[in-house]
């Protein structure tokens, strides 16, 4: 269960976003807590969930992408031991799959198809990372329709 209070207002977020089609609501919230995390200098997990969630919610590819760079960088300062302290039950081999994914979309989206079945790959190494559970599945489900849209050179 998530004890930390940030990631439980990040959270917020996303149910806004998805749950309620409050787009412009999360993002109001996601900036917010971009605020209070001290933006990028923040506790790298912070940055890694909240960056991912703020890139759903832009409107420019471009931005979309900036954003999801940001969370894939900041993973790589995350600890196993700091995202159990957070009550998070993936481990941080199991963010990545996500992270690319996203990152190979939005390099799609703007025609860098070698970029994007890079990360497409990178993700796919990692999948082994996620469980069978409804997370899992939802990012196994994309990696496969994205494989679909770059075709078979991946």
């Amino acid at each position: 269960m998530i004890t930390d209070p940030t990631i439980i207002r990040i959270g917020q977020g996303v149910e806004l976003h998805h749950h309620r089609g409050q787009r412009e609501a999360a993002s109001e919230l996601f900036a917010q807590i971009w605020d209070d995390i001290g933006g990028e200098e923040g506790d790298p997990l912070h940055v890694c969930v909240l960056a991912h969630a703020m890139a759903d919610v832009q409107d420019d590819v471009h931005q979309e992408l900036v954003w999801d760079l940001r969370a894939l960088a900041a993973v790589g300062l995350v600890t196993d031991e700091r995202v159990a302290q957070a009550g998070v039950t993936l481990s941080v081999a199991g963010l990545y799959p996500s992270l690319h994914l996203n990152v190979s979309e939005c390099y799609r989206k703007l025609g860098d198809l070698g970029r994007a079945r890079e990360h497409l790959r990178q993700a796919r190494a990692e999948i082994g990372a996620l469980g069978d559970d409804e997370y899992g599945l939802l990012i196994k489900g994309g990696l496969e329709r994205l494989t679909e849209q770059l075709g078979d050179a991946t």
